[in-house]
């Protein structure tokens, strides 16, 4: 490589009192110690380096990757953001309770205005808007962590569109087993029912995969019984619901996972939110 013609051969061209034998790998010029960058091959000078940086392409941090990436399940982090605004909404000073009563869900809140108590609208998409709002931090905290563990596993096994259904269709079906067999004005609140059915669809894949479902029964078995435990105020109606409502939407899945099969999914996913539908205005006549 040539020397440029007005620096004197074997000196540095930004510190001319520094004799240097070392070329810059891109524009040939003499480079002391201190203006060396190594390169993948040999080394290179500041200028070089700087319009190296500037024209190689950009890449994003790795955690925002796995944030945003295509296997990014971006369904649950959205269901816990959700839950979360919600929750500050509900603290909120002298809002937070109006939030709060307007989301929670009761039995009676699915009748007729009137039928029950002249001071209960009919007002059953509570059964919907109470899985996102929480009592307390600890329970926001804990069914939060749960639906992240999940959620990871569970929405880029299933894709995001069948996830966000199996979460819905499951917390759904909590409230029709709380609107079945809890007293008509006991009120529930909270996302437990539909991770429960992230339980059922998780147990019903890995066994009709051949995995090993033992552990997620033993953590069903677990969270079930601590329902029952006076003083915890927690609705055990709401997890039963939602683990069989999970059961069938996973069983609907592996079910349908073959391509001979494939387009009896959508018409029975709305089958069966037709039969939880029908199941709840038929608790009026029965």
């Amino acid at each position: 490589m040539s020397q440029p013609v007005d620096a004197p051969p074997s000196v540095c061209y930004r510190h001319p009192d520094r004799v240097s034998y070392v070329l810059c790998q891109r524009c040939g010029r003499t480079i002391c110690g201190e203006c060396q960058t190594p390169a993948a091959v040999g080394v290179v000078c500041p200028e070089c380096m700087s319009q190296q940086r500037a024209t190689a392409p950009r890449t994003r941090p790795a955690w925002l990757s796995r944030l945003t990436g295509p296997g990014a399940p971006v369904v649950t982090y959205g269901i816990i953001a959700l839950c979360v605004v919600v929750f500050i909404l509900q603290n909120v000073p002298f809002v937070g309770g109006q939030v709060t009563n307007a989301l929670i869900y009761a039995g009676a809140y699915s009748y007729p205005s009137g039928s029950l108590s002249p001071l209960i609208a009919f007002e059953p998409w509570r059964m919907i808007t109470s899985i996102f709002a929480h009592a307390n931090l600890i329970h926001l905290a804990l069914n939060m962590y749960t639906l992240w563990i999940f959620g990871i596993a569970l929405e880029p096994l299933l894709g995001r569109l069948r996830y966000f259904a199996l979460f819905l269709i499951s917390g759904f079906a909590g409230s029709v087993a709380v609107l079945l067999i809890t007293p008509a004005g006991q009120p529930v609140l909270g996302a437990s029912g539909a991770i429960f059915g992230m339980f059922g669809a998780f147990f019903i894949i890995q066994r009709r995969l051949g995995g090993n479902a033992t552990q997620i029964l033993v953590l069903v078995a677990l969270n079930l019984a601590i329902g029952f435990i006076p003083g915890f105020n927690i609705s055990w109606q709401a997890h039963v619901g939602g683990f069989i409502g999970g059961l069938l939407v996973g069983l609907i899945y592996v079910e349908t996972r073959k391509p001979s099969w494939r387009r009896w999914q959508l018409p029975l996913i709305i089958a069966l939110c037709v039969i939880l539908i029908a199941v709840s205005l038929l608790h009026f006549f029965v």
